[in-house]
């Protein structure tokens, strides 16, 4: 099976595990789009943008991915090979 950070993420359950940003620590919801530098997350009361590049997070409760190595066009990322 292939690795989270190799699939999409649309329509995917991402939960915030850290940040530099205190307020976004544990914001869970379903990813309903991606940027090459942030992503946006449905919650159940809002919607809101959070950026790559100061989070960490999971995608389905699966490995934590650092936003700041992952920030690419989705296109990009799918297929790319990480260490």
């Amino acid at each position: 099976m292939s690795d989270i950070i190799n699939l999409p993420w649309l329509s995917h359950e991402i939960s915030i595990t850290d940040s530099s940003d205190p307020g976004l620590i544990g914001i869970s919801g379903k990813v309903i789009n991606e940027t090459r530098r942030t992503i946006e997350v449905r919650t159940r009361s809002s919607e809101i943008i959070i950026p790559k590049d100061i989070v960490t997070f999971t995608i389905n409760s699966e490995r934590e991915i650092v936003g700041s190595s992952v920030t690419q066009r989705p296109e990009d990322r799918i297929g790319r090979r990480y260490h």
